[in-house]
């Protein structure tokens, strides 16, 4: 059988090791399910302890909570979209959807660390706010997304070297998922809002 090279490998792709992950590809891929996976049990104790349902906003505990267990559910998705992206042979889902898929995961984090990053510019040059609303805690926060934003690039990048023939659908997942992202964050509020679930505009 005639085996062609990847262009971005010396194994052909052919070769069944082509599609195979290295060990620090894997590890990052477990660190970012992980990563996933606690950000998730925030959410999930948020419901389970009722963290919603007393303050200023407890009437619309219920709203609150639709949205909660809707990022719960986002979260555990990226971190199963992590480990299939690693997997050495993926049963639930085929390569050309984990590429849309780590891809939006990483277009994702990382539109949310640029738009952090130019409101915290906007903060120091005193267009938005001041410079001391940027505390220690806001940095370290951003700079735990930043994190996981460039293991999610890894991923992404890693996938499509070892499926040089999927990249048109990276595009797909970069441009698609903050599209999709935004609607939801927008969609989802305004509706339950519509229903009195949450505080109106």
């Amino acid at each position: 059988m005639t085996q062609t090279k990847n262009p971005h490998s010396d194994v052909p792709v052919g070769d069944p090791r082509s599609s195979q992950p290295g060990p620090v590809v894997t590890a990052v891929g477990v660190l970012m399910a992980l990563w996933c996976l606690g950000f998730a049990a925030v959410n999930i104790v948020f419901e389970v302890t009722g963290h919603f349902v007393g303050g200023a906003y407890g009437h619309y505990a219920s709203g609150i909570s639709v949205v909660d267990w809707l990022a719960a559910g986002l979260k555990v998705l990226g971190a199963v979209v992590a480990l299939l992206s690693v997997a050495r042979r993926p049963r639930l889902a085929n390569s050309g959807l984990v590429t849309v898929l780590v891809w939006a995961a990483f277009a994702t984090l990382g539109v949310y660390v640029l738009g952090s990053a130019a409101e915290a510019a906007g903060m120091g040059l005193r267009l938005i706010g001041g410079a001391s609303q940027i505390d220690a805690r806001s940095v370290a926060y951003v700079l735990f997304f930043l994190v996981a934003a460039v293991g999610y690039g890894v991923l992404a990048i890693s996938h499509c070297r070892r499926h040089p023939q999927r990249k048109r659908l990276a595009i797909v997942g970069v441009l698609g998922a903050p599209v999709v992202f935004g609607l939801l964050l927008l969609g989802i509020p305004a509706l339950l809002a519509a229903f009195g679930l949450l505080p109106g505009p």
